[in-house]
């Protein structure tokens, strides 16, 4: 038995059967890592392709959405259409209107005073009463008036005796003037005196007249039909003719007026379309939303303000339902023409981008495509075509947010409306609320719209 060395340790044959094992051991774990990272990565890259293509095939607003190739055809090979509301453009009579601002004025104002001094004996009215041309309104105390009266009277009979007398003695100094007993000059004195007395019954007679109209004006009646305000003055106050308020006042309502104004720049065609004709004008509410009433055009103001650069126009309406009233402010229409046979169409159907006013057409194949378009005039809710339209085209009027040219469609009619007949001839404009596409079902109204360069396009 000899000594053992140090390389026939224990150490070193542990070293040779567990060191070696436990590095091949540690390099299988890095591979095993290595392989699972390039497998998520793998997923991850599939996962994250199968959705970007999901998204461009649903948004009909990538490049090329709708039209032939790309994944706009693969979108409509898959059936993906947009939902919109149409509408039929129609030949029909658009009317021009010319919109300004009135204000309801009554035909006659009246304020009804007192022309004599007195008290306030009985009243005869209500207030907001419509009282008539001629109506008993207030009675004021005709006594004072009634003694001067019965003064004059007196005095006048006086004055007639004296003449009477006057007259006899004139006749007799005639007699003895053709005798010669008295000279010429008694006979023209008494002559004189006769004439004193004839003025004098003349001066009478006046003042009789004059306290029997000052009882006339004791009854105070109506001057013109029309409606009572409110009373200034109560039972028992004392009026005096001077009194600066009045007693009531009175407003004719029928007939009754509006003053408008409208820009100086129309003067022109409405002089051109008033000569001769009666120009209709239409009254709205404040909101100008619902229709008063309808009238016609009365006069135009002969001069231009020239702080506003406006003119004014009077209307008269008849206001047989007493709907307009003293002071209300509306909204006015003034027609003065009408474009005949023209193409219309709903205003909500116009776009307007950097290359002008276009509109959306649906296509038999159910695609959209743009068409630019030239408007003549826009009149409320409807827009007259010049060029680029013809009478049954289908326009897009709600949905053009997320269209571009090509984009597929599913056309709907605007909610509510009926169905049209084909072959039906509409006299009107398609509006939104009514149907432009048979058999299609209802939708919802329009919705905001913009130009097609702020619509989904990929930066």
């Amino acid at each position: 038995m000899g000594h053992l060395n140090s390389t026939d340790l224990p150490e070193t044959r542990y070293g040779h059967s567990g060191s070696e094992p436990e590095v091949r051991q540690g390099k299988g774990h890095a591979w095993l890592w290595i392989l699972a990272l390039a497998v998520i990565v793998a997923v991850g890259f599939w996962y994250f392709r199968d959705s970007k293509g999901s998204t461009e095939a649903q948004s009909p607003g990538a490049p090329g959405a709708g039209g032939a190739g790309g994944r706009g055809g693969r979108q409509g090979m898959a059936g993906f259409s947009v939902p919109v509301v149409v509408a039929t453009a129609l030949k029909a009579d658009l009317p021009v209107y010319f919109n300004g601002l009135g204000t309801v004025t009554a035909f006659n104002t009246v304020t009804v005073r007192s022309r004599v001094d007195g008290q306030i004996v009985k009243i005869n009215f209500s207030e907001g009463q419509t009282v008539q041309q001629g109506d008993s309104l207030i009675e004021i105390d005709p006594r004072p008036y009634q003694v001067q009266l019965e003064q004059a009277e007196g005095q006048l009979a006086k004055d007639q005796a004296q003449l009477r007398d006057i007259q006899v003695n004139y006749d007799r100094f005639q007699l003895l003037f053709k005798e010669g007993v008295i000279p010429k000059q008694q006979v023209d004195t008494q002559q004189a005196q006769v004439g004193q007395f004839e003025g004098s019954i003349k001066a009478d007679q006046g003042l009789i007249d004059s306290a029997k109209l000052q009882l006339v004006y004791c009854h105070i009646t109506a001057p013109i039909t029309g409606r009572v305000g409110l009373r200034l003055v109560d039972l028992g106050n004392i009026v005096h003719s001077g009194d600066a308020n009045g007693l009531l006042v009175i407003t004719q309502l029928q007939p009754i007026a509006i003053i408008f104004s409208l820009p100086q720049d129309q003067l022109s065609q409405v002089l051109s379309k008033l000569h001769g004709n009666q120009l209709t004008v239409e009254a709205y509410d404040r909101d100008d939303t619902t229709k008063v009433a309808t009238g016609k055009l009365l006069t135009i103001d002969n001069q231009i303000d020239t702080s506003t650069g406006t003119y004014k126009l009077k209307s008269v309406f008849n206001n047989e339902n007493n709907t307009l009233f003293p002071n209300q402010f509306v909204n006015i229409h003034l027609l003065v023409d009408t474009k005949r046979n023209a193409t219309t169409v709903p205003a909500a159907a116009i776009q307007r981008g950097p290359q002008g006013t276009y509109v959306y057409v649906a296509q038999k194949d159910s695609t959209a495509r743009i068409r630019p378009v030239t408007i003549a005039l826009a009149s409320g809710n409807s827009v007259g075509i010049s060029q680029g339209l013809e009478p049954g085209d289908v326009v897009v009027i709600d949905g053009q947010d997320k269209l571009q040219d090509g984009t597929r469609i599913e056309a709907r009619p605007p909610a509510g409306s009926a169905p049209a007949q084909p072959g039906q001839r509409q006299n009107q404009m398609q509006a939104p609320g009514q149907s432009a596409i048979p058999g299609q079902p209802s939708t919802s109204p329009q919705s905001p719209q913009s130009p097609p360069s702020q619509r989904g396009r990929r930066q």
